[in-house]
C-alpha cells in the first residue's frame, strides 16, 4: 500500500507513535508519506519506503494566524496526485482531520478519491476538541472519517460521551518497540546519577499542568524519608519554575537532578528503580509503557487510560489523582524490599510485551485493508 500519514513532528505522544508505525509500515513493504510541516524527530533516517514531504505555510500580513490547515490540504492533494498514495491516516482530529477532509473534496472534483483513517490520541478530543469554538469541527471530522480508531477504550469512551459521534471507533493501543531495548546497554554507568545504596526514581513529561508535577516532587519528598533515592526530572514546560520552587521548600536540591530535555531516554531508564506519573489526565500513557519497556515498575493515577496500561499490584501501583501519600507509601513497598523490586520490575517488563509492536502493526493493517475494500465497495 501507498499511505500518507499526516502527524505533529514533535517529541509529543502522538508524533512519536505515528512515526514508529510509519517506519515499521515500511520495513513490511509498504510506501510510506509523512507530510508535515517538518521532519519527525524520530524519523531517524529516509528509505526507499520512507518519504518526508515539507509543508510550507507562507507567511502573509493579511493573516494574524498563518493559514496550517490550508497549506496543508493542498499539500495532500498534490502528494495524492503525484506520488499515487492510496490511503490517508491522520493522526489528531484538529487539524489534521479537517484538513483531510477538505483533500478528500478536492481530489474527488478530479475523481481521484481516497479514503482517511483517524486515529485520535487524546488532548484533540478532552482538551481542545471539547472547547465549544472547536467542538463542531472535531464532530464533523470524526464523523467524515472512513475509519477511526483510538489509543485507549477510556479515549474511546470519552469521545462517545462528548461528542454525537456516528462512526464506529475501533481502539488500537499505542505501542512499544520491545527490541529495542535488548541489550542496548553493556553498562548503565548508574553511579553517574546516584550512590550505590541509592535508588533512582525517574518522571518524564512535557510539565504541564496536566501532569501533576507538584505531586511529583510531594510522592518523592515521602519517598526518600524512607528510602534513600534520587528524583531524576526529565523535560521542560511552564510547571519546572514551580518544580523547582517546591524542592527547595523542602530542602531536595541535593537529591532532585533537572535533565531538561533529553535524547538518552532509554540510558536514564535503563538505570531506574520506579516512574511516577501522577497525571490529573492520560488518554493512554505512553511514558509508563516506555518505562515498563525498561524493565520500570509505575506509580501512577488511575485515570484515562491508565489503568488499560499499568496493572495494578503487578506492575506497579494505581491511586486517584491527587493521592499523593497512597502513591508514596506503594513506592516505599516497592523499593524497600530488593527481591520484591526486582518482582516488579520482572512484572513491568512482561506487561510491557503486551503492547509489543509486531502485536499492534497488523492491527493497523487490517484497519487499512478494510478501510480500502470498504472504499472501493462504495464508490462503485
Amino acid at each position: 500500500m501507498k499511505i500518507g500519514i499526516v502527524c505533529y513532528p514533535t517529541f509529543g505522544g502522538s508524533g512519536v507513535v505515528a512515526t514508529e508505525l510509519g517506519m515499521r509500515l515500511a520495513t513490511r513493504g509498504h510506501e510510506v508519506h509523512f507530510i508535515t510541516y517538518k521532519q519527525p524527530v524520530r524519523l531517524e533516517h529516509l528509505s526507499k519506503n520512507i518519504y518526508f514531504h515539507e509543508v510550507n505555510v507562507p507567511d502573509y500580513p493579511l493573516f494574524h494566524y498563518q493559514p496550517y490547515e490550508l497549506a496543508l490540504s493542498s499539500k495532500l492533494v498534490d502528494m495524492v496526485k503525484l506520488h499515487g498514495i492510496e490511503l490517508l491516516h491522520v493522526h489528531y482530529a484538529i487539524p489534521h482531520a479537517y484538513a483531510g477532509y477538505m483533500a478528500k473534496k478536492m481530489l474527488e472534483e478530479e475523481s481521484i478519491y481516497i479514503p482517511m483513517v483517524t486515529t485520535l490520541h487524546g488532548t484533540d478530543i478532552t482538551l481542545v476538541g471539547n472547547h465549544p469554538f472547536y467542538k463542531p469541527a472535531v464532530t464533523f471530522s470524526i464523523n467524515k472519517s472512513d475509519a477511526v480508531t483510538s489509543v485507549s477504550d477510556s479515549l474511546k469512551q470519552d469521545t462517545l460521551r462528548l461528542f454525537d459521534i456516528k462512526n464506529e471507533i475501533e481502539v488500537v493501543p499505542n505501542f512499544i518497540d520491545n527490541k529495542k531495548t535488548k541489550n542496548v546497554f553493556t553498562d548503565c554507568q548508574r553511579e553517574l546519577m546516584a550512590n550505590e545504596d541509592e535508588k533512582i526514581i525517574t518522571h518524564i513529561s512535557n510539565f504541564r499542568k496536566v501532569k501533576r508535577i507538584d505531586d511529583v516532587i510531594d510522592i518523592f519528598y515521602r519517598i526518600q524519608q524512607k528510602v534513600k533515592s534520587k528524583l531524576l526530572m526529565v523535560g521542560e514546560g511552564p510547571e519546572v519554575i514551580s518544580a523547582k520552587a517546591l524542592v527547595n521548600k523542602y530542602n531536595l536540591k541535593d537529591k532532585v537532578v533537572f535533565l531538561g530535555e533529553s535524547n538518552e531516554i532509554e540510558k536514564i531508564l535503563c538505570f531506574s528503580d520506579l516512574f511516577l506519573l501522577p497525571s490529573q489526565n492520560e488518554s493512554f500513557g505512553l511514558a509508563a509503557l516506555e518505562a515498563m519497556t525498561y524493565n520500570v515498575p509505575v506509580i501512577s493515577s488511575n485515570t484515562g487510560g491508565l489503568p488499560e496500561v499499568n496493572t495494578q499490584g503487578f506492575s506497579g501501583f494505581l491511586s486517584d489523582v491527587g493521592n499523593v501519600e497512597e502513591m508514596a507509601e506503594k513506592g516505599i513497598y516497592i523499593l524497600e524490599e530488593e527481591t520484591r523490586l526486582e518482582q516488579f520490575k520482572k512484572n513491568a517488563k512482561e506487561n510491557a510485551l503486551k503492547f509489543d509492536i509486531e502485536l499492534i502493526i497488523p492491527k493497523y493493517e487490517s484497519i487499512y485493508e478494510r478501510t480500502l475494500a470498504n472504499f472501493k465497495a462504495k464508490s462503485l
